[in-house]
């Protein structure tokens, strides 16, 4: 197997199905709006590489007409004129590299915007088939290179053709015959580049991939440290990513090769293209045919044409990788999610709210949810209602979808099949802004941003006061552990929560939900961590602050769930039992099996 056949099978399944175009795509549609400033790049570039090709004829002017002659004022006069020409040409430069750097970043930060919004319209669907790794390398590092090509482009391929056609039809004026080399060196030139350049792009498709798998060993690692610590598994982590870190340094030596290729093949052209010049041209001036200042602005000239040359190989030499980066982009900015769109207008809405006879109905109704390619659907059938002022507990055994329910209502996934109404409303008709209102979630495992404990309380409700935080927190239980602290309520709180405890975690979360103070309230096994005792009073603090909200559970603890209003049992899938403790235990199997596994006859009864 040759190298580039091993970077396009380094390249990852999905390499092939990546959208062709899209790096024309991207910057057609990013660059519309600084069409201006592209102007200017352009209008200064053609400012400078007009100076830049009228220095060679005046440098030949003055040999043959001053120097030659002895005529120093003429020297003078010419020389002044080369010294403005080259302030022009100084001007011009700056002006092209100032807008060429503004509308590079300009682009760089349009495409990580574009790419950021549509990653927050995913659904779970969307972001498990991408992985969080790649997702932050496509915001981060495959934007980065496109943004570069835009900027290497606009300083270097810009002003090639300018430079190059320039450059030809000056060698033409100083020597026809002279120029016939051109027929030589630029066939030359393009064949080599264009060899080199070709096997860049699959080797730079798989050096993308490797760091996707770099970063997505490095954050494993980083994430899951205490339980690589807790195995002694240092070791066989470290090598883990050794071998992702090597492959990555062998597709980029790969990559690296051909393009320190580059610049040798280049130089051995030009000075061979030197040479040959010098040699034809010598004997062009011996016998009369041509001046001695015309074969050194030619040579100038020869020079300037292999410059364009080596600036649009330069830039070229970054297109293979930009190429694979702004595929990768597109393939996520394609991505739709799979999260339907409302199909009511805000004034439907507001009048079917209107006529609700209560607030905080949640009803599910054959409901079916299933992950692209499985086998079988995750859930089946579902129908459940949970009324306002009561609590409903869903209980099961693990991989029963307990979790995926719970999924469904705040719209984290859409359901298959089925419809999910809140207030008689399917929620894909109700505005996802509205949402949040409606329905809160504390998930199985409680995310907590970098901040201060406030800034994560106020994340439902912007405007709450100091007052509603430690209400929040008193019904939580957190207050006693936040009041001990320092800071208080401007305790700082590490990205994920890493730097409190789990159940400390657990009850800021809650907090925080509590602080939102949504219709529906979601706890997936959100207890977990909790003692009893801290359990018990957080339960009871709970009946009587939100009594007329509608409260959903899913719990693995029997004990913590026997008084709720009712009960849901699934077991693969479905609903296999719906009632309140005592006529499960004496009708359901399935429930009965889970509530004697954990607790005795006599405590069950």
């Amino acid at each position: 197997m040759t190298s580039t056949d091993s970077a396009v099978s380094e390249a990852g399944p999905d390499a092939t199905r990546r959208p062709k175009g899209s790096l024309t795509r991207l910057l057609r549609v990013h660059l519309r709006p600084y069409r201006s400033w592209v102007t200017l790049v352009v209008v200064f570039q053609f400012g400078q590489m007009l100076a830049m090709l009228f220095l060679p004829t005046l440098n030949a002017d003055i040999i043959d007409n001053g120097v030659a002659r002895g005529d120093t004022g003429y020297i003078l006069r010419s020389g002044g004129v080369m010294l403005g020409v080259t302030l022009l040409q100084i001007i011009c430069a700056a002006g092209a590299v100032f807008f060429a750097a503004r509308t590079a970043m300009a682009v760089g930060r349009d495409i990580r915007s574009a790419v950021f919004t549509r990653v927050q319209s995913f659904s779970v669907r969307e972001i498990g088939r991408f992985g969080a790794p790649s997702l932050i390398t496509r915001t981060t590092n495959d934007v980065e290179q496109v943004q570069m090509l835009v900027l290497m482009g606009s300083v270097l391929v810009v002003p090639a053709p300018i430079m190059g056609i320039g450059g030809t039809l000056l060698a033409l004026d100083q020597d026809v015959q002279l120029s016939g080399l051109l027929l030589f060196i630029l066939p030359a030139l393009v064949i080599t580049m264009s060899f080199i350049v070709s096997r860049m792009g699959p080797l730079a498709r798989g050096m993308q991939h490797r760091i996707d798998e770099v970063n997505r060993v490095v954050r494993e690692q980083i994430t899951g440290i205490r339980v690589i610590r807790a195995f002694v598994r240092d070791e066989q982590e470290r090598e883990r990513f050794g071998r992702a870190n090597t492959e990555l340094l062998n597709v980029s030596l790969r990559f690296g090769r051909l393009m320190a290729l580059m610049m040798p093949a280049v130089m051995l052209i030009m000075e061979f293209s030197s040479i040959a010049v010098m040699w034809f041209g010598s004997h062009r001036i011996t016998d009369g045919s041509m001046q001695f200042g015309s074969l050194i602005a030619f040579l100038s000239y020869l020079m300037q044409i292999l410059m364009a040359v080596m600036m649009a190989t330069a830039a070229f030499m970054m297109t293979p990788r930009a190429r694979v980066c702004a595929e990768r982009v597109q393939e996520v900015l394609d991505t739709t999610t799979s999260l339907e769109t409302a199909t009511t207008v805000a004034e439907d809405t507001a009048s079917v709210d209107a006529e609700e006879p209560s607030r905080g109905l949640l009803e599910l109704s054959g409901v079916d949810f299933g992950y692209p390619g499985a086998e079988e659907p995750v859930l089946r059938s579902i129908d459940l209602v949970a009324r306002p002022g009561e609590t409903t507990a869903i209980i099961g055994s693990t991989g029963s979808g307990k979790t995926t329910l719970l999924n469904l209502i705040p719209r984290l996934a859409d359901p298959t099949a089925g419809t999910v109404r809140i207030n008689g409303t399917d929620i894909r008709e109700l505005d996802r802004a509205r949402l949040p209102g409606l329905v809160g979630l504390v998930p199985q495992k409680p995310y907590l941003f970098s901040g201060t404990i406030a800034t994560n309380l106020r994340y439902g409700k912007s405007d709450a006061t100091d007052a509603e935080l430690w209400h929040a927190l008193e019904v939580a239980q957190a207050a006693e552990f936040v009041a001990a602290t320092p800071e208080g309520l401007d305790a700082p709180i590490g990205q994920g929560g890493t730097n409190v405890s789990g159940g400390q975690r657990q009850r800021l979360a809650i907090a925080r939900l509590l602080v939102a103070r949504p219709e529906i309230y979601l706890f997936d096994d959100s207890f977990s961590a909790l003692d009893y005792a801290t359990d018990a009073a957080l339960r009871s603090a709970l009946a009587s602050e939100i009594s007329d909200a509608t409260l959903v559970i899913v719990a693995q603890r029997v004990s913590t769930i026997r008084d709720a209003d009712r009960i849901v049992v699934l077991d693969e899938g479905r609903v296999v039992g719906t009632g309140t403790h005592s006529e499960l235990m004496a009708n359901n199997q399935t429930y009965r099996e889970i509530v004697l596994s954990q607790l005795t006859e006599q405590e069950a009864s």
